[in-house]
C-alpha cells in the first residue's frame, strides 16, 4: 500500500499482471472445472513469482490482502449471495487475482495526479446519486460512503482507491450480480457502478492489518520506527 512509490512494482511485473488478468479471463469463460483449476495454478505461480521481488514491508500488505479477499469472496458470493461466478464456486484464481489487482493499482496510483483521483471520486458521487434517484442502483449510495470513509481515514491512499476503483469495474464484468440485494431491500446493476468501493475497503483493511501484524512482530521499543506503506498514523 504505497501510492507514493517508496516500494515500487517493477514495470515488467506490471506487464505480467496485465497479461495474466486478460488471458486468464479469456481462458476461464471457456474452461470447465479442470481448466479453471489449471488456470488457478498458473495465476498462483505468477503471484508467488512477483512476491519474490517486492519489499518485505509491502509483502505484509499483500498477504493481508490475500487473506481478507479470500474471506470476503466466500462471504459475499457463497454466504450473502450478492454475486455468483459461472461455475457456482469461487474460482481459486480469484483471491490471488485481488492481490495482483492491488499491485496494478499501486503502479497506476504512482502516476495518477491528485486532481484525477478527486475527479474519479466526484464522478462516483454523481453516479451514486443519479442511480439512486432513478431507482436503478440504490446499493451505490452506501458503497460510495465506503469509498468516502476510506479516503477520509487514510488520505494517503486516495490515489490508490481511485485507481483500484476504476480497474475493478472492468473485472466485475466477469461476475453475475444479483438485481435484488439479499436481506437489505436494495437493488443494484450488473455490475454495480460503484463496485470498486469493495476493493477500496479491501485496500484499507489490508493496509491496517499489515501495520498491526508488523507491530506484533516488532520488539516494543522498535514499534515507533514502523513504516508500513499507506498507513496514516498521524
Amino acid at each position: 500500500m504505497d501510492p507514493d512509490g517508496r516500494f515500487d512494482i517493477r514495470p515488467q511485473h506490471v506487464l505480467l499482471i496485465v497479461a495474466t488478468m486478460v488471458l486468464g479471463l479469456l481462458i476461464d469463460v471457456r474452461a470447465d472445472i479442470v481448466g479453471q483449476t489449471l488456470l488457478s495454478v498458473a495465476v498462483w505461480a505468477v503471484l508467488l513469482y512477483i512476491l519474490g521481488g517486492v519489499a518485505r514491508e509491502l509483502r505484509f500488505g499483500l498477504m493481508a490482502c490475500l487473506a481478507i479477499a479470500t474471506l470476503g469472496e466466500l462471504f459475499l458470493s457463497l454466504a450473502w449471495g450478492l454475486y455468483s461466478y459461472r461455475l457456482g464456486n469461487v474460482p481459486q484464481f480469484v483471491p490471488p487475482g485481488h492481490v495482483l489487482l492491488l499491485m496494478l493499482g499501486l503502479a497506476l496510483a504512482r502516476r495518477m495526479p491528485d486532481a484525477v483521483a478527486w475527479a474519479i471520486i466526484g464522478v462516483a458521487a454523481l453516479y451514486s446519486l443519479a442511480a439512486a434517484v432513478a431507482g436503478a442502483d440504490t446499493l451505490g449510495v452506501p458503497l460510495f460512503f465506503v469509498l468516502v470513509a476510506a479516503s477520509v481515514f487514510m488520505p494517503r491512499q486516495r490515489r490508490l482507491y481511485a485507481s483500484t476503483f476504476v480497474l475493478a469495474l472492468a473485472l466485475e464484468l466477469y461476475g453475475t450480480w444479483t438485481r435484488q440485494v439479499p436481506g437489505v431491500g436494495l437493488v443494484t446493476t450488473n455490475p454495480p457502478g460503484v463496485a470498486g468501493a469493495f476493493y477500496c475497503a479491501l485496500d484499507a483493511l489490508a493496509a491496517a492489518a499489515a501495520y498491526f501484524l508488523a507491530a506484533r512482530m516488532k520488539a516494543p521499543g522498535d514499534r515507533e520506527a514502523l513504516d508500513i506503506p499507506g498507513i496514516d498514523r498521524t
